[in-house]
């Protein structure tokens, strides 16, 4: 496939998902001084339908983010701050003993903060298992039960958490299912002199950046089904498929390493993560086909929260990021796959 044979129609599409998308780029850029890939990697979290995982030290702008993207976007933004003493129902809502002005009495259900579009899980790892693992089935079903009865949830439902790293005091680590349930792993690192020295000017001036609301629901709703529109040809879905076999060390696709040093390997939800990630970054590139340097630059995030290590990897320094490199550089796209992208320059 060449541009040439795109049509028309979806050559304009392309291009109004760039410019709405840079848009969004630029306004979230006014608040979030560099860390562009930080910026492009939630907002493609939004685009599939999954949620984000934002882990980095304290005060290093991960709360920013996530409110400034309620800002420019018309939806609705909960907050929930986690703790320690934070319950279930805190953050599910709960039924209620009502009277009403006759005197009858009845019992009613109010709705907690993840009745929301746009919901910020702030230092979930903060709150015990229980509560976290209260977070599951909004995640993944976009319902909740409470009681005998299930609450549907907003459309778009988006989480963004933060998350402190799990060595620091008062942490709890997110259990397997969780970590799974996140679309991607985002690691905002901490800004070189230039941009510290931006963030102090930005922030102890006198006048802060007035963030513009650049879309609606019903825009966004448009987007994501411009994402799920893009062509993947087979050869790559298969390519994909072998790189979420070659994390599993039972696999005869597992690389030396993986067997070495994984316990378990990414699941069939990396895979869905992957194909859908790799769909708005061809988009990005002005693209209504993927190409397989679209996969490989959203592989880390889709992947890294999602390779569980035995201990050996942690006495020999070895993490998931060089792991799942290592696995990047062994697992060959296909000679089909490689003529597929001179083709499609």
């Amino acid at each position: 496939m060449t541009q040439a044979d795109i049509p028309a129609s979806s050559e304009s599409a392309v291009t109004d998902f760039q410019r709405y998308f840079a848009s969004l780029e630029h306004e979230l850029a006014k608040v979030i001084v560099g860390q562009r890939d930080v910026i492009r990697q939630t907002l493609c979290c939004l685009l599939i339908g999954g949620h984000a995982l934002i882990e980095g030290v304290p005060g290093i702008g991960k709360t920013v983010l996530a409110r400034s993207l309620g800002q420019v976007l018309d939806l609705k933004f909960s907050r929930i701050q986690f703790t320690p003493d934070l319950m279930p129902a805190d953050i599910l809502g709960t039924s209620i003993l009502v009277t009403d002005a006759l005197g009858g009495r009845s019992m009613q259900f109010q709705p907690g903060p993840l009745f929301g579009n746009l919901i910020l899980a702030d230092e979930i790892n903060r709150a015990s298992p229980k509560t976290q693992s209260a977070m599951l089935e909004a995640m993944s079903e976009q319902s909740i039960s409470v009681g005998r009865t299930t609450h549907h949830l907003a459309d778009p439902f988006f989480v963004i958490a933060t998350q402190n790293p799990l060595e620091m005091e008062g942490t709890y680590p997110l259990p397997e299912a969780q970590l799974d349930r996140f679309a991607m792993n985002i690691i905002i690192r901490p800004p070189p002199v230039d941009e510290l020295v931006s963030i102090m000017d930005r922030t102890t001036g006198v006048s802060r950046p007035a963030l513009l609301t650049i879309m609606n629901a019903a825009r966004l709703a448009e987007m994501k089904l411009m994402v799920r529109s893009v062509t993947v040809a087979e050869i790559l879905k298969r390519y994909i498929a072998r790189i979420i076999l070659a994390t599993h060390p039972d696999s005869n696709c597992a690389t030396e390493m993986v067997k070495q040093y994984v316990r378990y390997g990414a699941s069939p939800r990396a895979a869905q993560a992957l194909i859908l990630a790799a769909r708005v970054q061809a988009l990005i590139n002005g693209r209504a086909y993927v190409e397989p340097a679209d996969i490989l630059a959203v592989a880390l995030p889709c992947l890294r929260h999602r390779i569980i290590t035995h201990f050996d990897a942690r006495v020999d320094a070895v993490d998931a990021v060089t792991i799942i490199q290592d696995v990047l550089k062994q697992v060959d796209p296909a000679p089909e796959a490689r003529a597929l992208k001179g083709l499609t320059r």
